[in-house]
This record gives C-alpha cells, structure tokens and sequence, in this order.
C-alpha cells in the first residue's frame, strides 16, 4: 500500500495509514491480524508505479470512506508494474525495483485520535539496500547517494543538496561531508 506518512526513530519507523483500507485491516484492524510487513522506499523516478497503486485497495467492497475513484485490485504488484521477491524474515514479498527495503514486525498498531487513521510503530529486522546506495565496505546507508520518493501535499519529491549533517551522523566522514553547523550571523 503506498502511504503518506512515515518517519523513523532507530529501529522504530511509524506509519500513518487510512483505517479503512486492507493494510489497516491486515495489521490490526481485522480478525486474526498478520504483524509482519515489508516497507519498500522508492527512488524519485519511481513515483508512476507509486501512483499507480494509489487509487487501489484490496477490500472488497471497498470502503465508502475512499475517493470515489478507488477500485479493488487484487494484484497490486501486476498493476503497478513492480516486481514482487522474496524477504527472508517476514512473510510478505519485497518489492525488488526499490533501493530499499525493509523487513519488520507491527509490534503496536492503534487508532488515532480521530479514529480515521492507524498508528503502526513498526521494528525493523531486516535492511536490504542497493548496493550502488551502501557506503563501500560498511552496512550504512549513504546519504549522499540515496534519494527517496518524497510526498509533499500530494506531490512527489526527491532530495535536493545536502545542507549539513548532524553531529550523530555515522556517515559525514565516510562519504566526505565536510557540512557542518554554520556559525551565527554576527550580529
């Protein structure tokens, strides 16, 4: 299901979905509920088999609350044109044409306080990353080589320039950023 809302803290990424779809229903929000899920992240230029999947939904009937150009589609991966591969942990398939991947486990799902939307707070057991994103010779993830698919109310992004790094970054002195905190202004 593509989403619109997910940020990470360590091992944690928190999702934002609709209530009243089939992801929502499959992690929680249904009987028996399957906890294990893959977060497959896009590049930019991936952002058509991003819309593609938009207006589907596995429920049928589908939900009243939908947009009324929302269909039920069975087989998100033949629609979008992505290609499912196997995880190695979890259950659910991969989506092999996205950088980067992420096996994890619903470990809390619950309503938001509108009731509208589920919180999943989901911990990752698994990274898969293409390698030509990886820092050689290290497991990290190179800032400056991986853009992600960005949604910004309702439209698609990528990264532009590094503007400075944090100084937790793990990375800055392996990729070469020099970036650091600008001193003030004078005043």
């Amino acid at each position: 299901a593509p989403i619109s809302s997910a940020w990470a803290l360590g091992q944690v990424v928190v999702l934002g979905l609709g209530a009243e779809g089939q992801t929502a229903h499959n992690l929680g929000a249904g009987p028996g509920p399957r906890r294990e899920l893959v977060i497959s992240l896009p590049a930019p230029d991936q952002w058509p088999a991003v819309e593609r999947l938009a207006p589907l939904t596995g429920r049928d009937p589908v939900p009243a609350s939908k947009p009324p150009a929302c269909r039920f589609e069975p087989d998100k991966f033949g629609a979008s044109g992505f290609t499912p591969t196997p995880s190695h942990l979890v259950g659910p398939p991969r989506v092999a044409e996205c950088p980067l991947q992420l096996e994890a486990y619903a470990d809390r799902v619950q309503p938001d306080v509108s009731g509208r939307f589920l919180i999943v707070e989901a911990v990752v057991r698994k990274v898969h990353a293409a390698p030509d994103i990886v820092v050689p010779g290290t497991d990290h993830v190179d800032p400056a080589a991986w853009s992600p698919l960005i949604y910004n109310f309702r439209h698609y992004f990528g990264l532009g320039p590094e503007r400075g790094h944090t100084y937790r970054s793990e990375t800055a002195a392996m990729t070469g950023t020099t970036a650091g905190v600008p001193e003030p202004a004078p005043r």
